[in-house]
């Protein structure tokens, strides 16, 4: 039995953790507060976690003198939540758990004697907690491709970690061409309300030589499967989370990749390597509108099959190789 603890934060990591669980040969139970939906049918069994952050304006010490990233003294929630897994793990005997992601999750697992594999983050992770998890980790998994981001201070762990590339749902689903047409079609995806439907509009009378098509943007439309609309563009502008990015690196679409605002610089970091890697347009921050004609045709004269160098295809089944190994005890 494998245990797999999704952090309830946004979507990225309950879509990550069923990609990766689909090629998994092990039983999995999946540990969240988070509502799984159908990323559920992944897993052989669903661990539903009491939230520990519903007292976040009266927490006290959350950090433990800074040793930690989350354990508010005398929270409830916090209490509960921890139990609750100590009784999972005492009842179901994982031979493993995975982390996605939490310090003091990986902390309590291998206080029970379980190993424990940390999926990393991209960004500057060389706070005390974060070098506490990853020491503590028996394995890491990186899910991005060494070859464009090898960030200085994951070396120290090199014996540990798979680079097992960008891992995206759409990985091997047929991508549609897009139109090559003189008045390309744009796609505009936002991690948050960054970009909105107003804008889009400003920016379709602005600039009308392109079509501006939005898909997550704040007061536009919302899909479960933007598979067509990504896989349909000319060139996608969106930002530089980590399904994003696999999702249009498994696309092959030009890109401006965009940099949202986020702890430890996280997608600062991938915007940085994929520019510096000439795969996509990458910048820190959402640009000043009148530079999106060039912006566009910056993304429009790199090559797409640089995407390849992100290595999406097999990315997940990578990684679920390295969790039924070390479960099955073939890795020390």
């Amino acid at each position: 039995m494998i245990g797999y603890y999704i952090h309830h934060h946004g979507h990225g990591h309950r879509t990550r953790a069923a990609s990766i669980c689909a090629h998994v040969d092990s039983p999995v139970t999946a540990l969240s507060s988070a509502p799984l939906g159908s990323a559920a049918d992944a897993f052989d069994d669903v661990v539903t976690l009491p939230r520990d952050d519903l007292a976040v304006h009266t927490a006290h010490d959350p950090t433990a003198h800074g040793v930690l990233h989350w354990v508010p003294r005398h929270d409830e929630g916090l209490r509960e939540r921890m139990n609750a897994l100590s009784a999972w793990i005492t009842e179901a005997r994982p031979r493993l758990l995975v982390a996605d992601v939490s310090v003091e999750v990986t902390l309590l697992a291998r206080l029970h004697g379980v190993p424990v594999v940390v999926l990393a983050m991209p960004g500057q992770r060389t706070d005390p907690p974060h070098t506490l998890c990853y020491r503590t980790a028996d394995h890491l998994i990186a899910p991005w491709s060494r070859e464009v981001y090898d960030p200085e201070w994951l070396r120290p762990f090199a014996n540990k970690t798979a680079y097992v590339g960008g891992m995206s749902r759409f990985d091997g689903r047929p991508a549609s061409s897009s139109s090559g047409s003189a008045r390309p079609r744009r796609l505009v995806m936002s991690g948050g309300s960054s970009i909105t439907l107003d804008d889009l509009r400003d920016y379709s009378t602005r600039f009308p030589e392109y079509r501006w098509d939005g898909l997550g943007v704040a007061g536009g439309p919302w899909s479960d499967d933007p598979w067509p609309a990504i896989a349909g563009a000319d060139v996608v502008i969106g930002h530089a989370g980590q399904n994003t990015v696999a999702d249009i690196a498994a696309a092959a679409r030009a890109a401006v990749v965009v940099a949202e605002p986020r702890p430890f610089d996280e997608q600062r970091a991938t915007a940085t390597a994929l520019d510096a890697a000439g795969i996509a347009v990458g910048l820190e921050a959402w640009p000043d509108p009148g530079r999106w004609p060039e912006l566009i045709e910056c993304a429009r004269r790199l090559d797409p099959l640089e995407w390849k160098r992100w290595r999406v295809e097999g990315a997940a089944a990578r990684a679920a190789a390295v969790l039924d190994e070390l479960a099955q005890g073939r890795q020390s």
